[in-house]
């Protein structure tokens, strides 16, 4: 189910705007931002998403194709919330095995370029023992800020 608020008519709309800073006193980040600011009249929350199909099976049998597909499945909650990737403000990776997932860094980063783009939300990648979905190697899950 679906709700929709109209704007409060004696409140004008506040622009959209999300901000990436880098301060030089921190390492120069890769794949991430180290803060975000943003502004907006809509939050949306994604829940985590893994390579989960159509069917409720995990597919892909290595990190970077669950990765991937749990990627794909974020943004696809995010659009159809009328989101951006632009507008994703924090995501959280969930990873079985963050030995692997640094050392898949470079291929999962051209990954998410090629299907989010270049503006990099806050993120954090944190391992855990296991996920919801057992055969599932990694989970993401975000916070977005759409006007």
């Amino acid at each position: 189910m679906t709700t929709h608020h109209p704007e409060h008519p004696s409140h004008p709309p506040r622009p959209h705007r999300v901000d990436r800073l880098n301060p030089a006193e921190l390492s120069p980040p890769s794949g991430f931002s180290h803060a975000v600011t943003a502004t907006g009249s809509q939050l949306v929350f994604l829940a985590g998403q893994t390579a989960l199909d159509t069917d409720g099976k995990v597919v892909g049998d290595t990190l970077p194709a669950q990765f991937e597909k749990a990627l794909g499945n974020l943004l696809t909650a995010l659009h159809a919330a009328g989101g951006a990737p632009a507008d994703l403000a924090r995501v959280t990776v969930y990873a079985t095995d963050v030995a692997d997932y640094r050392a898949h860094a470079p291929e999962l980063g051209r990954v998410w370029s090629r299907l989010a783009g270049r503006d990099y939300p806050a993120m954090a990648v944190i391992g855990v023992v296991r996920l919801w979905d057992e055969q599932a190697l990694v989970e993401l899950d975000g916070v977005a800020v759409l006007p």
